[in-house]
């Protein structure tokens, strides 16, 4: 599933980016890369998500998020 699908709350890993390389470089200088735990915090009312990435919240766009895929992480 894309990032984009995801539904607020829930914890996701990242699977793999089908960004451009530009795009691809900043986020993960960023720190979102393969592997990548984060939570999707909320949903805006354009498109932009908030996630929670390694202890600090990062917002991106729908256009980037459709091209995150990602897994729900199971609860323990």
């Amino acid at each position: 599933m894309t990032l984009y699908e995801g539904k607020t709350g829930r914890k996701y890993r990242v699977e793999s980016m089908e960004t451009g390389e530009e795009v691809t470089r900043r986020l993960q200088a960023l720190g979102l890369i393969e592997g990548t735990p984060l939570t999707l915090l909320n949903r805006k009312k354009r498109g932009a998500l908030i996630l929670y990435v390694r202890g600090t919240r990062l917002a991106l766009g729908k256009d980037i998020s459709s091209h995150i895929l990602v897994k729900e992480e199971l609860a323990e």
